[in-house]
């Protein structure tokens, strides 16, 4: 495995060096958002400002990045998180990662800032600062228009420009949502960074790869998740699921149900507004919606938008959902946050707290509103904070839905548990990603550990955090993750008695899960289609050994030092919680496991990592995974 190419670039004084990653960091690391978290550790001083010019921006690949395998378009943003102070990582698609290698270049660390509006350009490896005053003001589909289309790109919106917390950055029509990266890269005044290049990655054994690749696609596309479900209906596919579940977060995440899903549905997407699905280079699940917005044809919805600005806000409209969409994108708006902050506004409204004239099932005036964030006009400007900033104000801490200070995703917790401690966990705030996506086998899914049970689910949480966390960082898109549940548990659905079975042997299983970690190399010394295919493509593509063990452990690392930064930036454990909504008030009056159990699962899932009581790792821990100097 060859070192990677990393350019430290100083925007403030123009001075650009080569940074080179040892093999030795690559292995242990993989690239993406492992390897940046550990390059923002040691780089970044402790205690600065999110939005200021002293925040470094790391944008990098991961090492399967445009090698062709499945899925492996995508590139990171790392950086201090703008919304909760601690750690932040935003992933995309798009063409930019690609582009960016095939330019000779594997990853980006921006410090300083600009006096006037920039972009970069990378062509072929020379890297030239380019005077971007003329871009400044542009929404982010304009601005990409004036490039040529071979090119990749990532830029920012007004909403960046203005500094809204929940700023993302743009590439094509993909969106690293969350975190804030928009508005770092406003604070820069980089307007954004476009790449091209023709030269692709080197690959160990091409002839092997291109044969197991072949092979994994076929996997890929005869499963009923990544084969079935996610072509036809994407993953606006998982409303009615929640809705049955009662996970679908209504009215603030105050019911879990919304009498009018079926309109808001993936299905009903699939029947009434798709042109087409696509999706991004090199992937065969080709989940994308294509839908009719001011009559083009834009990127749709997906859960999370649908779930927050549909039973959410108590609006049935999926036309509306669609125009949403597309401005909030071209504005440069995390939609997840925007529509978190929206429904909480709405709850101050309805409790005669603040009046930001926004009402539950009231969507005439939404866009407008929407706008107003972007540019930080009017209410817009105190609505650009964020829910956790609003309830500071108003109020309301209890009925702000976020974790760490950035809005959850659109599962709800009190019916998928196990979700609600990953919220809790999750290194960048309320994410289900970065909180390990067991809601996919509580309530979303076909699968059935027990939505509500809080056994097995702190061994569970870190078995998938640590799983999603390596395939981020080499480079994948976590979908290629859903083929680890058997295709024969689909076939026969969540109620049959083998699906019952499989779930309660996962819970069984804790003890092993729950002990697994300081074994983990030597443990699960295998590579197979049917758990992590990703393992064997790598060894095939780099000539790096990586079994299932290794590759989990690498997602045990970068988790942890992630950790680390949040330690240090002062999020402790009493950061590892919920708003009183999720973990005090009961769903369904009469049912008492219907809230998030942290007292019960945090202490358990502390142990199971190597953390103390105190959620810090312990020095066997840090040792253990080649942390013990830091």
């Amino acid at each position: 495995m060859k070192p990677l190419n990393y350019l430290h670039i100083n925007l403030s004084t123009g001075k650009i060096r080569p940074l080179p990653i040892k093999e030795g960091v690559v292995r242990a690391y993989l690239g993406g958002k492992t390897l940046a978290a550990k390059l923002l550790y040691d780089l970044l001083p402790k205690g600065v400002d999110p939005l200021s010019k002293e925040n470094i921006l790391i944008i990098n690949t991961g090492i399967m990045t445009d090698t062709g395998a499945p899925s492996s378009s995508r590139f990171n943003m790392t950086f201090k998180n703008v919304m909760t102070g601690g750690i932040a990582s935003s992933n995309c698609g798009g063409s930019f990662g690609m582009m960016m290698r095939r330019a000779g270049v594997d990853g980006l660390i921006l410090v300083g800032g600009a006096e006037k509006p920039v972009y970069l350009e990378i062509l072929d490896g020379e890297v030239t600062i380019r005077d971007a005053e003329n871009l400044w003001g542009l929404d982010a589909e304009a601005v990409q228009e004036r490039f040529p289309k071979i090119y990749g790109k990532v830029v920012i919106g007004p909403a960046g420009e203005n500094r809204v917390r929940y700023a993302c950055a743009v590439s094509g029509e993909r969106v690293a949502g969350r975190c804030g990266c928009g508005a770092v890269m406003g604070v820069k005044n980089l307007k954004g960074i476009v790449a091209y290049g023709t030269k692709r990655p080197e690959l160990y054994n091409k002839p092997a790869f291109d044969a197991y690749v072949k092979k994994w696609v076929k996997f890929i596309q005869n499963h009923p998740m990544t084969g079935d479900s996610l072509p036809h209906y994407g993953t606006a596919g998982l409303v009615n699921n929640a809705n049955a579940s009662h996970a679908l977060p209504t009215h603030n995440f105050k019911r879990g149900q919304f009498e009018a899903a079926e309109e808001i549905c993936g299905e009903t997407l699939a029947d009434k507004y798709l042109t087409r699905n696509s999706g991004c280079v090199s992937c065969p699940i080709r989940c994308e919606r294509r839908v009719m917005v001011d009559g083009r044809e834009v990127k749709g919805p997906e859960f999370e938008t649908v779930g927050l600005f549909g039973s959410n806000i108590e609006n049935s409209n999926l036309e509306l959902i669609n125009e949403i969409n597309y401005k909030a994108d071209i504005l440069g708006l995390d939609t997840i946050s925007l529509a978190g902050t929206l429904a909480f506004a709405m709850e101050l409204q309805e409790r005669e707290m603040a009046d930001f004239g926004l009402r539950f099932g009231e969507t005439g005036n939404l866009l407008e509103i929407i706008e107003k964030i972007a540019y930080r006009q009017d209410i817009g400007d105190e609505l650009a904070e964020g829910s956790a900033r609003l309830a500071q104000k108003y109020g309301g801490a209890d009925f702000a839905i976020n974790a760490k200070g950035m809005e959850l995703a659109s599962y709800e917790p009190r019916r998928s548990v196990g979700m609600g401690l990953g919220y809790a966990t999750s290194n960048r705030g309320g994410c289900h990603l970065n909180g390990g996506y067991l809601a996919l086998m509580e309530s979303v899914g076909v699968m059935s550990v027990g939505a509500q049970g809080t056994k097995g689910k702190p061994e569970l949480t870190a078995f998938m955090q640590n799983g999603m966390e390596a395939g981020s960082a080499a480079g994948f898109c976590l979908f290629t993750m859903q083929t680890m549940i058997p295709s024969i548990l689909y076939h026969m659905g969540p109620v049959s008695p083998v699906t019952h079975t499989a779930g309660k042997a996962m819970i069984m299983a804790r003890g092993v899960l729950g002990n697994m970690w300081p074994l983990m190399p030597g443990l699960l010394p295998v590579k197979t289609m049917y758990l992590m295919p990703h393992c064997k493509a790598i060894e095939l593509a780099t000539g790096m050994r990586m079994t299932t063990g290794e590759f989990l452990q690498v997602g045990e690392r970068g988790f942890t030092i992630e950790r680390l930064f949040n330690l240090r930036e002062g999020l402790t454990a009493e950061n590892d919680s919920l708003p009183g909504r999720l973990t005090d008030e009961l769903q369904e009056p009469t049912d008492p496991s219907t809230r998030v159990d942290l007292e019960t699962m945090l202490p358990v899932y502390y142990k199971v990592r190597g953390w103390d009581e105190r959620g810090v790792p312990t020095w066997p821990t840090l040792k253990r995974l080649g942390l013990g100097s830091l």
